[in-house]
């Protein structure tokens, strides 16, 4: 057996094989480290019962409902809440319960469905002036602005009276007037991305902008928009109310909930509290809950 010779290193022991590296920790998504934050907040997951609740309602209200929502009992109107009637019964004898279980329906069509076309053109207008710019934006931003000077309901009865009271109609105005405030959201969001390297990139390579706005610039974008979104939706649930209530909005035989306080909020001179009081509350906690989900989501994407 021959010796290595002097000041030549040794070859490495065939048997003691190095242990490789262990690798170094994945480090965790965004988005999982985002939902991990949205489901330790209690806020967020009140909000979420709350919704969740009014949900199974509007999905599954006839067989949770204990009574009949549009039958009609004369003899027994205007009761107080008791063990039969929970809620009372209103001036035509209906059970106030049944018809709050089962207007939660009509809202959560409608609200939601306005915020998405909202959501919607807002998101592409806002990716067009932000964008282009120029002339451009300062001729669409000035519509805009015109637009917000004026208060929503006074912008959607007049359309309304003008085209007349409709599920679609209601959706299709609610929705277009959500369109400005998104559009302005999103546009801010756009001119702080428009001049980074990856938008460059992509103009470089020949890309045609509605590509670049779309593909490129939309992604890194989202989160202002499901905030503004969610935020949109708590409005859209209480103009659907409102516009029930002055009688633009969701038409009768329907147990809505702003329909149904429209019908019987002149009977609480007369002591029968319960047929506004319970509406007005399943409005209230319908609007807190979406709120409670909406501050939730912009303080864990703010972080």
């Amino acid at each position: 057996m021959t010796s290595a010779a002097p000041g030549t290193p040794e070859a490495p022991d065939a048997t003691s094989a190095t242990t490789p590296a262990a690798p170094p920790p994945r480090a965790q998504e965004p988005r999982y480290e985002r939902l991990r934050l949205l489901l330790l907040s209690p806020s967020f997951l009140i909000g979420v019962l709350i919704v969740l609740w009014w949900v199974a309602c509007a999905i599954a209200g006839k067989w949770i409902a204990p009574h009949d929502a549009y039958a009609s009992d004369p003899l027994n109107s205007l009761l107080p809440p008791d063990h039969t009637h929970w809620f009372g019964t209103d001036q035509l004898g209906r059970d106030v319960y049944s018809r709050v279980i089962v207007g939660a329906r009509d809202i959560l069509t409608i609200a939601p469905l306005a915020t998405l076309v909202g959501t919607v053109a807002g998101t592409a207008l806002g990716l067009l002036v932000g964008y282009f710019g120029g002339w451009v934006d300062h001729l669409i931003g000035r519509v805009i602005d015109a637009v917000l000077a004026l208060p929503l309901v006074i912008v959607a009865l007049l359309a309304l009276a003008a085209v007349g009271a409709s599920n679609l109609t209601v959706i299709l105005v609610i929705g277009i007037t959500f369109m400005p405030i998104t559009a302005r959201t999103v546009r801010a969001a756009v001119l702080a991305e428009r001049h980074l390297d990856y938008v460059a990139a992509a103009q470089l390579r020949g890309e045609h902008a509605f590509y670049i706005m779309f593909a490129e610039i939309l992604p890194n974008v989202l989160s202002p928009i499901v905030v503004e979104a969610t935020v949109r939706l708590g409005y859209a649930i209480f103009s659907v109310a409102t516009l029930s209530f002055l009688g633009f909005g969701i038409q009768p035989p329907s147990a809505d909930w702003g329909l149904a306080l429209s019908e019987s909020y002149t009977l609480m001179a007369g002591g029968a509290w319960w047929t506004v009081v319970f509406d007005a509350a399943a409005i209230a906690s319908l609007v807190v809950g979406v709120n409670l989900i909406a501050d939730s989501v912009q303080g864990v994407l703010d972080r």
